[in-house]
């Protein structure tokens, strides 16, 4: 550990046998020099993609009025105590094959996967904006996701390779990137330490003692050195690293304790989807504010998902729910669950802004793209996708309005679906999220997908 007499590096990691902790932005990372000070001031900026499958009730999603003074659907009241850091975007929609599979690549790459054996999408956003933001941290990127197609048997749907639904991120136009499920796995490589072998890993695992007792010593002689609001700071991040941990062996012993000979994930996977969703939420937050990584994308769920939710009240499996044939207590059933996955996400949006980052908060300086690559789910279109902006992007997007983007009809022709008579591109917004990142463009996505303008977020 190095500290020079005028500041912290940013840089600076607590070090032990087997174990590294980055640290979160303290004040006494802030150069006290006029110019440095000016570059310290400008945030730093954070990115993540959170993909929910099957659509949502666009009716109790959609607010009913435009600009910053609409009620709050029945979906999105999860969110009522953060109006300032969220807009809903409508009117967006995508082109392609009314199937499960193509999805994912519509919301994540603007781009129509083709069918059969070819893999071939695009360079999915949370790449693009990597290239941009995220090559100076340990993980450039981060790939997470609850569930992926390993328990279907044949095709994923209508001919498309199961890739296209475990993944919404793409290095390349061919190269896509696997989605982690197991929180254990991910806390290791946050946490393990550059270089450290998997023998250190495995005895550190067997052993009752935290990874924090590791750096101990180095924890110590930083926090003498430290003002008091940094060392309560270094206090509450070290704090929740060690309940994560405390979480995920907790994970591990329930598994032990049934005597699951063959469970079908990896131990460290917790049974209660809550607990796992809360869990990899939980890892963004303290990867973002350790500054490990910048770029986050997560899938809550993928597409064709069997998942059911007992503790809401849904014995039903999510994708028989989504075909609801348009019958009012299948619909409620559906929003139940919308209403459930954005309740989640408002928890970890809560946890972003309650943390501090330089004089602002981390849901100030981050921005999330929330939604899914399908509208209406008993038919599997993609008119109008439900899609949420979370954060501000360090100043530069106000909250709490409802943008919305062509031209409503006057007339549904199915009462609980607003319709729209004129649309723009999905692959429009994403141009308008690149540009919040100084990235120099005016078009992203391919073929039908692909954009035509920008968005308006002023």
């Amino acid at each position: 550990m190095f500290i020079s007499k005028k500041h912290l590096s940013r840089r600076t990691i607590l070090k032990g046998i087997g174990a590294s902790v980055a640290l979160p932005l303290l004040d006494a990372m802030i150069p006290a020099h006029t110019a440095l000070a000016q570059t310290a001031a400008k945030p730093t900026l954070r990115f993540g993609t959170i993909y929910i499958p099957h659509g949502a009730i666009m009716d109790v999603w959609m607010p009913k009025t435009t600009g910053s003074n609409f009620e709050l659907p029945v979906i999105l009241k999860p969110l009522a105590d953060l109006r300032a850091h969220f807009n809903v975007v409508t009117g967006l929609y995508s082109e392609g094959a009314n199937a499960h599979s193509a999805c994912p690549g519509f919301f994540s790459a603007c781009a129509h996967a083709p069918r059969g054996n070819l893999v071939e999408l695009n360079t999915s956003i949370d790449q693009v904006i990597a290239q941009k933001i995220g090559q100076g941290t340990t993980f450039p990127s981060m790939e997470l996701a609850i569930e992926d197609s390993s328990n279907i048997f044949g095709t994923c749907a209508a001919d498309f390779l199961c890739t296209y639904m475990d993944t919404i991120s793409w290095r390349t136009p061919t190269q896509p990137l696997p989605m982690e499920l197991n929180p254990r796995v991910v806390f290791e490589r946050m946490f393990g330490g550059d270089g450290t072998s998997a023998e250190a890993r495995h005895a550190r695992l067997e052993q009752t003692t935290s990874i924090l007792d590791a750096v101990a010593e180095d924890v110590h002689g930083l926090a003498t050195k430290l003002g008091g609001r940094d060392r309560a700071r270094l206090d509450e991040y070290l704090t929740n690293v060690r309940e994560v941990e405390r979480r995920i062996v907790q994970a591990e012993d329930q598994r032990s304790e049934r005597n699951l000979e063959a469970p079908p994930t990896p131990s460290g996977i917790p049974e209660s989807f809550e607990e796992h969703v809360n869990l990899m939420f939980e890892l963004q937050a303290l990867a973002f504010q350790g500054d490990l990584t910048r770029v986050t994308s997560f899938m809550m769920g993928r597409e064709l998902s069997g998942l059911s939710y007992p503790q809401i009240g849904i014995a039903d499996g999510h994708h028989p729910v989504s075909h609801n044939n348009y019958d009012i207590k299948q619909m409620e059933k559906k929003a139940k669950i919308d209403t459930y996955n954005v309740s989640l996400f408002a928890k970890f949006l809560q946890r972003l802004k309650d943390t501090p980052d330089g004089d602002s908060n981390l849901l100030e300086n981050s921005l999330f793209v929330y939604g899914s690559g399908m509208s209406d789910g008993n038919v599997h279109n993609h008119l109008n996708l439900p899609v949420l902006l979370a954060g501000n992007a360090g100043g530069q997007l106000k909250g709490g309005r409802h943008i919305q983007v062509g031209k409503l009809a006057a007339e549904r022709a199915i009462p609980a679906i607003p319709k729209f008579d004129q649309m723009v591109p999905f692959a429009n917004l994403m141009v308008s999220v690149q540009q919040l990142f100084d990235i120099d463009t005016q078009t992203y996505g391919t073929g039908v997908c692909a954009s035509n303008g920008a968005v308006s977020l002023a």
